[in-house]
């Protein structure tokens, strides 16, 4: 699914929202959600998941290219875990 079929499928659910105020819900829902990893913290939405970060250490690349290594920096990447009711329903 992607972002215009999720805010046409919450119009559908909420008919007295304006498509502006489903886009401004859907907007400030990930920006919360984006904000809180920045600040090193975790979201969890009890039945769906917890998103949270991992450290990446640094390391030694390739080049595709030419081969040539590659340093590369340390950094934070997001991680989601599914919860319970998510796997359960992914396995029937």
């Amino acid at each position: 699914m992607i972002r215009s079929e999720l805010i046409k499928k919450l119009e559908a659910e909420n008919p007295e929202l304006k498509t502006e105020e489903v886009e401004k819900i859907l907007d400030l829902f990930f920006d919360q959600i984006i904000q809180r990893l920045a600040d090193g913290g975790r979201v969890e939405l009890r039945g769906f998941g917890a998103f949270s970060t991992r450290d990446r250490s640094p390391r030694k690349g390739r080049n595709p290219r030419t081969g040539a290594a590659v340093d590369v920096p340390s950094k934070r990447v997001p991680y989601f875990k599914p919860g319970k009711e998510v796997r359960e329903r992914l396995n029937k």
